[in-house]
């Protein structure tokens, strides 16, 4: 008999469900929000997309597996050089006529100082300058659930950012961290959609997320380039 797998939004629900029928409470969540789902609107990623090894108790570190079709957004990120005048890049590449491709960056991720936050980086490897501006299509995993959740927007304003060969941008991904021992919801992958792309990448991780992820303003991604670089 085959067992059927339910939205991740509906297994962290039926999660904070069980934990409530028992007595007990979950922890103060990473933010308040309403009881609608949260979403960006964004197409999911391709369930074709190869995951990565890796993951981890909330270590990040994880390396990019593969690419398939997500959804696309406004170009922007961070690096060392801000703004389109840029002549060439660091290895003497002239700009791309276009935004970066997710198949010229490079993907690795790493947890932030403060608990309940992703940060994804983001290098040039092309060897020609691009650039990046706007809000990364986001989309989490986990095998417990059969459909991703994906982030909304937060409200900070993309800067537009020029990325010369070699050079990183990064943005951050918010969530609530499960502090109810086995009540929350492991995730353990992260589809990626880079602004203004049509191909994500799906990168392992490993970390877990409160009952009632699904809530406004829980799951939040900043722009690419916004805040510490």
């Amino acid at each position: 008999m085959r067992v059927k797998k339910l939205p991740l939004a509906a297994v962290a629900l039926l999660a904070g469900l069980s934990l409530t029928a028992c007595g007990g409470g979950s922890g103060d969540d990473a933010a308040g929000g309403d009881s609608s789902s949260a979403a960006t609107g964004r197409p999911q990623a391709d369930p074709g997309t190869d995951a990565a090894s890796g993951g981890g108790s909330a270590t990040g570190g994880a390396k990019a597996a593969g690419t398939s079709h997500g959804s696309a957004n406004d170009s922007s990120g961070s690096g060392a050089s801000s703004g389109a005048d840029v002549s060439q890049g660091s290895d003497g590449g002239q700009i791309s006529a276009g935004a970066c491709k997710t198949e010229n960056l490079a993907f690795d991720t790493a947890h932030g100082m403060g608990e309940g936050t992703l940060v994804v980086s983001m290098r040039n490897t092309s060897g020609d300058a691009c650039a990046l501006k706007g809000f990364p299509g986001i989309d989490i995993r986990s095998d417990e659930a059969g459909a991703p959740l994906s982030a909304e927007r937060g409200a900070m304003t993309p800067p537009a950012v020029t990325l010369k060969s070699g050079d990183t941008t990064r943005f951050t991904l918010h969530y609530p961290p499960s502090r109810s021992g086995n009540s929350g919801v492991f995730i353990n992958a992260v589809d990626v959609t880079p602004p203004n792309e049509t191909h994500t990448q799906r990168l392992s991780v490993g970390f877990s997320i409160e009952a009632g992820a699904d809530k406004p303003g829980l799951l939040v991604v900043d722009p690419v380039g916004a805040g510490k670089q």
